[in-house]
């Protein structure tokens, strides 16, 4: 098949062998991908991923001198099943699928191995265990959208959250427009959003924020106060004592760059969560201490579930979530190398999605 294939530390489109599904397997015909954030970051990190990866105690089932071919956000359509797969769809049908696939050394994650090539190729397999129907009315390009806006949703999912809520979300790329566009599904707020690009604060204006900033013009911490967040530890704990309605605040840190974890311990207000979903590949350094102080909570996140997967499928498909203006560039195979590019300028593109049927 052809593919979009990472070799010695370069993106080329060559010939590489077709995948054959095997036991409890599918597989699917490539109808779009999109190109994620983690790819570029992989790209670019592709050894130190393997060894923090294995710093975590995770199995390590990749070698970054081998051939890899990126993609995990795809749609794709049945081709075929391998020995003893569950047939609930019949070949042609349209489908998206939690990206993984169960091989010799356990589960592994489609587009992220050498093992199983992603959606930058022609071909994937898959669990079969992991497909989930398209509906008729959406298109390839927006299914191809489920698997980033999932891994908003579980970011949302695992905040404590509540009525009394003021949400800040840091970072308005792919995964902080999709946490954005989660709690707007789910009716928090209100929620300011933060980016330093003004198309991608205009996207998440677009998706639901209610209080846009600009960091490089004001402290997105000055807004705690006009929301109602008590902005002292002490005024806070008198007001729970009154039986007072507290607000808490609630940071989604989107950004995976050092230092912005430091800055937000430093800006938020006392008794924030904060849930950090940017992927940092580098070392980080913050002062404990002045988390202490403020009795801050701190969560990290990663990916999904079956069922967060399969709500956000339904979220898009019923309409409360438009993932359409999100998408800023669609390219063939030949086009993914300057995408890498465009993707690196955050004053680019958003979202590129790759289609199969372009050259």
């Amino acid at each position: 098949m052809q593919a979009v294939v990472r070799r010695n530390g370069a993106l080329v489109c060559a010939e590489v062998a077709d995948p054959v599904p095997g036991a409890g397997q599918v597989l699917l015909r490539t109808l779009t991908c999109g190109i994620c954030g983690s790819d570029l970051h992989a790209h670019i990190h592709m050894e130190r991923r393997a060894r923090t990866h294995a710093k975590a105690g995770r199995p390590v089932t990749t070698d970054p001198a081998r051939d890899m071919v990126f993609g995990h956000e795809f749609c794709g359509q049945v081709l075929d099943y391998g020995p003893d797969a569950e047939r609930r769809f019949e070949p042609g049908a349209r489908v998206v699928a939690l990206p993984y696939a169960t091989g010799p050394a356990g589960r592994e994650t489609v587009g992220f191995s050498n093992r199983f090539p992603g959606g930058y190729g022609e071909l994937v397999c898959v669990d079969a265990n992991m497909l989930m129907a398209v509906p008729d009315h959406v298109s390839d390009q927006q299914a191809a959208m489920v698997e980033p806006f999932a891994v908003g949703a579980h970011a949302v999912a695992e905040a404590t959250l509540d009525a009394g809520s003021v949400v800040m979300v840091i970072g308005c790329g792919p995964v902080g427009l999709a946490v954005v566009a989660s709690l707007k599904a789910r009716g928090f707020g209100p929620i300011i959003a933060v980016d330093y690009s003004p198309g991608r604060r205009a996207m998440a204006e677009r998706l639901g924020a209610d209080v846009i900033v600009d960091p490089a013009a004001q402290s997105p911490h000055s807004h705690w106060s006009a929301l109602g967040v008590n902005l002292s530890m002490l005024e806070r704990q008198a007001a729970q004592d009154l039986g007072q309605r507290v607000r808490k605040p609630v940071v989604f840190e989107c950004v995976g760059v050092p230092g912005v974890l430091q800055s937000i311990i430093q800006g938020v207000a006392p008794g924030a969560q904060i849930i950090v979903a940017g992927v940092c590949m580098e070392e980080d350094r913050f002062e404990p201490s002045m988390a202490i102080n403020k009795q801050l909570q701190m969560r990290f996140v990663a990916a999904y579930t079956v069922g967060e997967f399969a709500g956000t499928l339904a979220d898009i498909a019923e309409g409360r979530i438009d993932v359409a203006p999100v998408i800023s560039g669609v390219v063939g195979r030949s086009g993914v190398a300057a995408a890498f590019q465009a993707l690196a300028q955050p004053d680019s593109d958003i979202k590129i999605i790759i289609e199969s049927g372009r050259a």
